[in-house]
């Protein structure tokens, strides 16, 4: 697949990484040549120097034809003019954009369609990670949630503590300690490194456990790994940033939520915006303002400001001063794993989000969903199964006779409205939407192979 990303900035450059070693001929256009040249010795792939929605720049890079055209710029109004630009000279097939301003998400349905801004598909990184954040309130002591088939299905990370009732115990007991819910428990992580689940794999505390169930039963599952911990009501908010006010304006009927921020005009902006958040102007790392607004009565602390270090120190502080649980927004990668686990118990990462989305429309064969998960190392995919028996490697087989790529597990199988969590007899059926999670990341071209149906398949 030939394709172009515009803007090789932290997005740009990490959705290159995940595609040069999947077969894909890149291109990567930008204005700086550091980066570019960096980028460049780094991994095998074109680069092009130049303003990303000049034509000459797009024409440059290959435009006329390219199979897809992401643009990741820093400028949504660039990102906005170059997918037109390709349209319209170029009739680049796909184009994908990220738009980040709340004005122009507001208007998408009118605005992005080809006789008006001819955008494919939109990544709104802020939405998504509101929604991220909003998953992980909803199911406490989750470490990631992602959902497959509008929501029927949920692929859930917890880490397994002492006196959970599974610790200690064989994979295979789940099912006596639930026997009217089924579920499969995809990957488990020990000390960072994957463990192949089979029944008579031991859980330990610590482990990162990653299960597929239903939506409906997730919480169930969860109990059995850890000590379900209480509902959250109390949330504070860092930074009323357009992600600090979505979460707001997302959590505010549900929860008691207060928002702290630092410029008084946004504060002020904020206060009139949000119906029942209480909004404070000040800065987060004050320890009075935390004792005072008892932080100690916070059920989760968390940190949306554009400042790394100031989301890191702050959640500190106020797990020091007693707030339950704290969750922090970073941008650089090598921060999250530094930070993660210690006293910060859940580190986000906006990159990862937006790349996880980015990948759902680079995927080849007919892959709807795709995650990025263990901040980059694995993967959760949602495939359609397509073809018959004769056309196609997996339909019409049971998943025991699947031949799958080392480290890749089948978690679930959507059919209609039912969900059917996978075991060796399952049979895939022609429009099934199978949810497989991958350990190594490596083997999605062998994945996106066995989901292509080919007429010469015999």
């Amino acid at each position: 697949m030939k394709i172009i990303i515009l803007g090789a900035g932290q997005v740009g450059g990490t959705l290159a990484e995940n595609l040069v070693g999947e077969n894909n001929d890149i291109t990567i256009v930008d204005k700086d040549p550091e980066r570019l040249r960096e980028l460049q010795d780094k991994y095998d792939l074109r680069v092009v120097q130049g303003f990303a929605s000049h034509p000459r720049t797009l024409r440059e890079a290959g435009a006329q034809d390219a199979d897809m055209l992401v643009s990741v710029t820093n400028s949504d109004e660039t990102n906005m003019i170059a997918c037109q630009i390709a349209f319209s000279l170029f009739n680049t097939p796909n184009r994908v954009a990220r738009i980040r301003s709340p004005e122009y998400l507001k208007e998408k349905d009118s605005l992005f369609q080809s006789d008006a801004v001819p955008v494919d598909h939109l990544i709104a990184p802020e939405e998504l990670v509101t929604g991220y954040i909003e998953r992980l309130i909803e199911y406490p002591g989750a470490l990631q949630v992602v959902s497959f088939a509008e929501d029927k299905v949920g692929l859930v990370a917890v880490k397994a503590y002492y006196g959970g009732p599974l610790v200690g115990n064989a994979l295979s007991a789940l099912r006596e300690h639930m026997p009217h819910i089924d579920t499969r428990v995809a990957a488990i992580f020990r000390q960072g490194k994957p463990i192949r689940p089979q029944g008579t794999t031991i859980i330990e505390a610590d482990d990162e456990v990653f299960f597929v169930a239903a939506s409906n039963h997730i919480r169930s599952v969860m109990s059995e790994l850890q000590r379900l911990e209480k509902p959250y009501k109390r949330l504070m908010i860092v930074g009323g940033g357009n992600i600090g006010a979505g979460l707001a304006r997302r959590l505010e009927q549900a929860y008691s939520v207060k928002l702290i921020e630092r410029n008084p005009e946004r504060a002020e902006s904020l206060s009139e915006m949000l119906e029942n958040t209480i909004v404070f102007c000040g800065d987060a790392s004050d320890q009075e303002l935390l004792s005072e607004e008892h932080i100690e009565q916070i059920d989760v602390f968390i940190a949306v400001t554009n400042d790394d270090e100031a989301n890191i120190m702050s959640a500190m502080l106020a797990k020091r001063m007693g707030a339950k649980k704290v969750m922090v927004l970073i941008q650089r990668g090598a921060y999250v794993d530094l930070v993660q686990g210690g006293v910060i118990d859940i580190a986000i990462s906006p990159q990862q989000a937006t790349i996880s989305a980015l990948l759902t429309h680079v995927r080849k064969a007919d892959i709807v969903n795709v995650s990025s998960l263990r901040h980059g190392a694995a993967e959760a995919i949602e495939a359609i199964a397509h073809g018959d028996s004769s056309t196609s490697k997996v339909v019409g087989r049971s998943i025991g006779e699947i031949k799958l790529p080392p480290g890749t597990t089948i978690g679930a199988i959507v059919r209609g409205n039912e969900v059917l969590i996978a075991h060796d007899r399952t049979m895939i059926e022609q429009d099934d939407h199978v949810v497989m999670f991958l350990v190594d990341k490596k083997y999605i071209p062998d994945v996106e192979r066995l989901f292509q149906p080919s007429p010469f398949f015999l």
